[in-house]
Formats: structure tokens, C-alpha cells, sequence
């Protein structure tokens, strides 16, 4: 692969003033990372750029088609002032794994991973060091083809920006209200549920939209055949406790497998806590619910790191978990991880990767 081209910027931003209230995705840093692919020449001229925007044909084929791919990760400033990435390298595994359900060339994950290093040190400056703050950062590949026909593209760009970020959920760790969605579908088995294209991600909104207007932060989905079994959180992967042992629904094409989901398995599992990945049936945790075996609930992903469930409504149910307070399992799983993430905890696994 070609070396990185820098091209530095003349006009800097100016850097947001108060970091505590960052929000999340609100603010962009100088530059960003761009390669193209073209048929017959693959992956070429990687280069890091100044953050403008990117001119589009109105033909170009994601417009229309939705051939996308992204990927969310983040970078961490550590107590020890060294910054660090927290296993990337499955991050780009999985873009690859989302490539080849879109028919999108594969990238070098190797090599994808030195960009993100790259631009990362290029806007080192831009990284937040207040308590719960991080610098995201957003790899994606859409089609560029200006063409109006339904096939792949023989044209695309491989795009990396980042952006300093607080909290997602403005609840922070304090458990969120979640509705059981029971009339919308997000995705199947066989589809693309299991790979993170914008689609998947569009075709959530309008449950989400209600679901807000209802006072609820997000969507539970059922699975989009039987309407039975619980699938996962719009943004997270989602764990409950039943009866001491911890359930996740299974990865079977139609969920997400989530970096922060496969870490919290095997952190769990090193600590002896039985880890049970299978089909849930929305029944047995409106049962388990009622006898008190639902001890507590939780989702996982990048942007919340772990995010308590205080609260589910299904359909006229409400039903209050743990109180509506966070579980000693969630504290601690999101105490373990984001000691690892920050450099305040030994990382035994070897899950971070320094800029």
C-alpha cells in the first residue's frame, strides 16, 4: 500500500471551550482520511486531508442505493497521558465483514488501522481529557459511481473523520427507558442486520421517533419473524441477569455482533459469571420480570460503553428493573472496561493499541 500523504491545515478551528458538555457527535476536528477505489486499480492514494466537504454527483449510487458501510470506535487519552484505541483490529474486521454483505472491495485491515493511528496523532490536540470524554471516530466507504442502475459500484471512498465526545445518552450511567418494539421490523435473518450499513440504522427511525415522543430513550427489537424473541437496543447490544446468570440473544444474522458485546463476554467469563448466548423469548423476561428472577438489564456499544436498563415498557407493561437502578454487574462491567479504556486498569486481555 502507498504511504500517507498529510496535508496539513491553514486554517485550524477553533476547539470547543468546555469539554463537560462535548455531547456526542456535535463538533469535528481539522482533518480527515480519504482513499479511493477504482476498478481495476483497487484501493489507491491514501491521504489525510483538511476536513471540508465531499463533492458528490447527484448520480453518484449512494444516493440512491444505499451501497454504505461504517464503522464507530474511539480513542482514549489515558491518566498516563499516552493515547490509546481499543482493539481496532476487530473494528476492521467487521468492516470487512459489512464490505462483503454490501459487495464492496475489502480494505486492508492492517493498513486501515495505521490510518485511524495516522490522523488520530495528525489531530492529536483534539482529543478530550475531562472524566467520560473520548475522541470518536468514524471510518466509512460509500459508492461514487454516478450512474442511475442497480449493481455494485466500481467507484468508492473510504472515509475516516473524527469528533471529541461526551456521554451519548444524556442520562449517562443512569439506567434509560427502553420500549419494546412490537409493531415495526428492523431487520431478518438473511438480511443485513448483522453488519453496520446505514439502512439498517434508517430503517429503525420511525419506531425511534415514537418511542421518544413516549419518553423512552430507545427501542427494544423483537425479531422481525415470529415478533417473539428479543433481538437488540437501536444503539447497543442488550445482557440481562436472570436468576444470577447473565443471557445475551444470539449472534444469528439479524443483530449486530458488538466489539463492546464479545468484550463484556469474555470480561464476565474471566470472572467466573455464567454467560449464556441463545434466543430470549420476550414471554420468559416478562415472566422472569414478575417472579423476580430479572435481576438486571443492560446494552453495550461503543458510544455508551455500558448503559443500565431501568425501566422496559411493552405494550400497557411497565416493568421497573432493579429499581430503576443500575446492577452491581453493570457498575462493574462499565468500571472494568473503562478502566481498561482510559489506563486506570491493567489491560490483561491486550485489547489497546497505542497511537
Amino acid at each position: 500500500m502507498e504511504a500517507i500523504r498529510i496535508e496539513k491545515t491553514k486554517q485550524p478551528k477553533a476547539k470547543p471551550s468546555d469539554q463537560g458538555s462535548l455531547g456526542f457527535g456535535r463538533y469535528y476536528t481539522d482533518h480527515m482520511f480519504l482513499m479511493d477505489y477504482d476498478a481495476g486499480r483497487g484501493w489507491h492514494s491514501p491521504r489525510i486531508v483538511p476536513y471540508a466537504p465531499i463533492a458528490l454527483d447527484p448520480a453518484a449510487m449512494c444516493l440512491h442505493y444505499g451501497q454504505e458501510v461504517f464503522e464507530g470506535m474511539k480513542a482514549y487519552c489515558g491518566a498516563d497521558g499516552k493515547v490509546r484505541l481499543f482493539r481496532p483490529e476487530q473494528n476492521m474486521a467487521r468492516l470487512n465483514l459489512s464490505n462483503d454483505r454490501l459487495c464492496i472491495p475489502p480494505v486492508d485491515e492492517a493498513f486501515a488501522v495505521e490510518a485511524v493511528k495516522a490522523l488520530v496523532r495528525t489531530d492529536a490536540d483534539w482529543i478530550p481529557a475531562a472524566e467520560g470524554t473520548s475522541l470518536y471516530i468514524r471510518p466509512f466507504i460509500f459508492a461514487v459511481d454516478p450512474h442511475i442502475g442497480v449493481h455494485p459500484a466500481a467507484h468508492l471512498l473510504f472515509c475516516i473523520i473524527l469528533s471529541p465526545v461526551g456521554a451519548y445518552y444524556p442520562e449517562g450511567l443512569n439506567p434509560v427507558k427502553i420500549f419494546v418494539e412490537q409493531a415495526y421490523v428492523r431487520s431478518v435473518r438473511g438480511g443485513m442486520g448483522y453488519v453496520k450499513t446505514g439502512g439498517n440504522y434508517a430503517a429503525s427511525l420511525k419506531a425511534q421517533e415514537e418511542a421518544h415522543k413516549a419518553g423512552y430513550t430507545q427501542v427494544l427489537w423483537l425479531d422481525g419473524i415470529e415478533r417473539r424473541y428479543v433481538e437488540e437496543v437501536g444503539t447497543m447490544n442488550v445482557f440481562f441477569v436472570l436468576g444470577g446468570e447473565v443471557v445475551t440473544p444470539a449472534l444469528q444474522g439479524s443483530i449486530l455482533g458488538g466489539i463492546t458485546r464479545k468484550s463484556c463476554i469474555e470480561l464476565l467469563q474471566s470472572w467466573g459469571v455464567k454467560v449464556t448466548e441463545r434466543p430470549l423469548a420476550l414471554a420468559e423476561l416478562l415472566e422472569a420480570a414478575k417472579t423476580g428472577q430479572l435481576e438486571e438489564a443492560f446494552g453495550s456499544g461503543t458510544a455508551a460503553v455500558i448503559s443500565p436498563i431501568g425501566e422496559l415498557r411493552c405494550g400497557e407493561e411497565t416493568l421497573l428493573i432493579n429499581g430503576g437502578k443500575i446492577g452491581a454487574l453493570s457498575q462493574r462491567l462499565y468500571d472494568a472496561l473503562t478502566g481498561i479504556q482510559w489506563g486506570r486498569a491493567q489491560d490483561t486481555f491486550g485489547w489497546m493499541q497505542e497511537v
